[in-house]
């Protein structure tokens, strides 16, 4: 090797080591910001989740972690996002359940695949649900709910924040399970589904406990069962629907994060790990009881297991109940 070409490989070699980030070379992740892409706007869990740990994200990594919000089409606009973005652990998606499992079953023309185009990281947080109805329904216990609706069959009614939603879902999944039929009223929000059950309008719906918890306890709304496989400490007399009579009955809303497929399986593991470190500590599990929901932190093989099965079990209602795809 001549002196010129030792020369120009030298220059090269250290401009690289100058331009490279820190921690770079010695293969240490993550070396640079990280970005969770949340797939609707600010203000609601989705979002407050990933700010609550990307703030201890960013203190035990010494690097900032940027949340940032893509919204539109039910989530898969920023779901797509991710998909198609350079598989290197720099780029996350905050998933909410519905995004993973039920969108590919409602949309027929996805640009990606959910099996395919994502990595499960860890699921970050579960949502226990809770049926309730309004005060005036005459019904004061789940049983004596089912006694009703198949007594006056088609005159009961239940809200959701849209076709395709969770509690839209867990409606269907209660006329299938017990028999029953009531009548699905769409909205286009939470806030608007769950108001009108408190002004008497719709009869009663499935929401998350944070959400209608203050209605309860006011008396405006009557909680009749708990739509996962414990009972709320917040609500310790009422009883699960499992305990009503059917087993096996849940719908559970969770949070995952999750990252292009091609993420290098080391990178991944780091993540599940630091996350499920974050998880645990008092701190923000304080604030994740603040937002009703449970801290998670499972591994990667449990959250994929977790998503095939509910995608599997949604796909089964949604073909019973005749829910046509959105085009």
């Amino acid at each position: 090797m001549n002196k010129y070409v030792a020369l120009c490989l030298s220059s090269t070699l250290l401009a690289t080591a100058l331009s490279a980030p820190a921690g770079a070379a010695d293969g240490k992740y993550p070396a640079r910001p990280v970005t969770i892409v949340v797939p609707f706007g600010a203000g609601g869990i989705a979002d407050a989740l990933p700010r609550i740990v990307g703030q201890e994200l960013n203190s035990k990594w010494g690097v900032p972690v940027i949340i940032e919000n893509k919204v539109g089409a039910s989530g898969n606009i920023g779901m797509d996002y991710v998909a198609r973005a350079n598989p290197d652990g720099y780029t996350l998606a905050l998933a909410p359940a519905g995004n993973l499992t039920v969108n590919p079953l409602l949309y027929t023309k996805l640009p990606f695949d959910t099996a395919r185009d994502f990595a499960p990281v860890t699921m970050l947080a579960t949502s226990p649900n809770v049926l309730v109805v309004n005060a005036r329904v005459p019904a004061k216990t789940f049983t004596e709910l089912v006694a009703y609706a198949r007594q006056h069959p088609d005159k009961l009614n239940y809200s959701s924040p849209g076709p395709g939603s969770g509690a839209h879902l867990a409606g269907e999944l209660l006329n299938q399970s017990a028999g029953i039929v009531t009548r699905h009223i769409p909205y286009n929000a939470m806030a608007a589904a769950v108001n009108d059950v408190v002004a008497g309008n719709v009869d009663m719906m499935f929401a998350g406990v944070s959400t209608v918890l203050p209605h309860i306890q006011s008396g405006k709304l009557r909680a009749l069962a708990v739509a996962g496989p414990q009972r709320l400490p917040q609500l310790k007399d009422v009883p699960t629907v499992a305990e009503s009579g059917y087993p096996g009955f849940d719908v559970t809303s969770w949070y995952g994060i999750v990252a292009p497929a091609k993420v290098p399986p080391d990178i991944l593991d780091q993540l599940q790990a630091d996350i499920a470190a974050v998880l645990q500590k008092e701190s923000v599990r304080q604030k994740f009881a603040g937002l009703g929901v449970d801290p998670a932190g499972s591994n990667r093989a449990d959250f994929g297991q977790a998503i095939k099965q509910e995608t599997d079990k949604w796909a089964a209602i949604v073909k019973q109940a005749g829910i046509q795809p959105i085009q």
